[in-house]
């Protein structure tokens, strides 16, 4: 008898072990073609064919796992779509154009938009995607919380760009396999694009050559999520209990959210002659979580600093 019951107290620690894993995973994944799309703020109200997908965030079962990403989702505008003019007093946001051309409406002002342009949208500024084109307009919305004691000054332009003509650089600390378009840092950032946002630190695209590596690191005090736009190949996300990196295989539309301090990188499977897996990356400050300290990183310099947790080696 006691033997049985030592049995199935055993069965019931690991049951609410297996639990605890479960409700607080160091990680998220998602698979944007499996996601249902949810009515949401720009779907909703005055839209017109307009649908979202939430990935993490607002919308997703999983929205309490996060500290300061607001959302991240992909919206989609039908040809003779509008969606909904949102604005928010305590979030910024980014649009990143997945795919085909619209109209930006920004306050009063409205600007064409295409594949791979980014801008911000701050606080308290109306905004929303119209599409007069024969084809759907595909956008990935990013959005941050802004603390209630942030002190913001107001944006004096709308801040809208192309990956295009982000320049592709080498940052030694992740070799010469994977080279980096640096799209858009804090208002105080001196190389990126746009020196733009706040709690967001760092929009970047990651092109690999073939069979390229994004040397696995961690991040002590930011989330990250990495939207593989092209490609396949192996995602690091986290340690096994023998210090090994956790490989998980992945297809073009994998996205993953990071919590602070797991381990993350990247390794292609692509041959040479195959067109350079790409990798849409973003991080953000996690609100009350120091940036110094041991092992902790500034905010502002983009991805891929000299105080980047060091890898370990499988």
């Amino acid at each position: 008898m006691g033997s049985i019951l030592n049995i199935k107290r055993l069965a019931i620690l690991l049951g609410f072990s297996s639990y605890l894993l479960a409700a607080d995973p160091i990680f998220l994944r998602r698979q944007v073609s499996e996601v249902k799309p949810q009515p949401d703020d720009l779907s909703v109200a005055n839209a017109k064919a307009a649908s979202y997908k939430p990935l993490f965030g607002i919308g997703d079962q999983d929205a309490n796992q996060l500290k300061g990403v607001a959302r991240y989702g992909e919206l989609t505008v039908e040809p003779g779509g509008t969606s909904a003019i949102v604005s928010y007093p305590a979030e910024e946001q980014i649009y990143f154009i997945e795919e085909g051309s619209g109209t930006l409406l920004y306050g009063d002002e409205k600007a064409p938009v295409r594949k791979n342009d980014f801008m911000y949208l701050p606080v308290g500024v109306r905004h929303g995607i119209a599409n007069s084109s024969g084809a759907p307009i595909k956008a990935i919305v990013m959005g941050y919380k802004i603390p209630a004691d942030m002190k913001l000054q107001p944006t004096p332009k709308l801040m809208l760009a192309s990956a295009d003509d982000v320049p592709l650089q080498i940052l030694g600390q992740h070799g010469p396999t994977s080279r980096f378009k640096l799209m858009m840092g804090t208002t105080s950032s001196p190389r990126d694009k746009l020196a733009a946002a706040y709690m967001m630190n760092s929009l970047f695209i990651m092109d690999f050559a073939p069979g390229g590596t994004n040397i696995p690191h961690n991040h002590p005090a930011e989330e990250e999520i990495y939207f593989l736009l092209r490609g396949s190949g192996d995602m690091v996300a986290g340690l096994d209990a023998n210090g090994k990196e956790v490989r998980h295989p992945v297809t073009e539309g994998a996205a993953f959210l990071f919590k602070p301090g797991t381990q993350v990188g990247y390794y292609s499977n692509a041959k040479e002659g195959q067109p350079h897996d790409l990798i849409l990356a973003v991080r953000s400050r996690v609100p009350g979580m120091s940036m110094r300290g041991p092992g902790a990183r500034g905010g502002r310099e983009g991805p891929g600093r000299p105080a980047d947790q060091p890898a370990r080696q499988p």
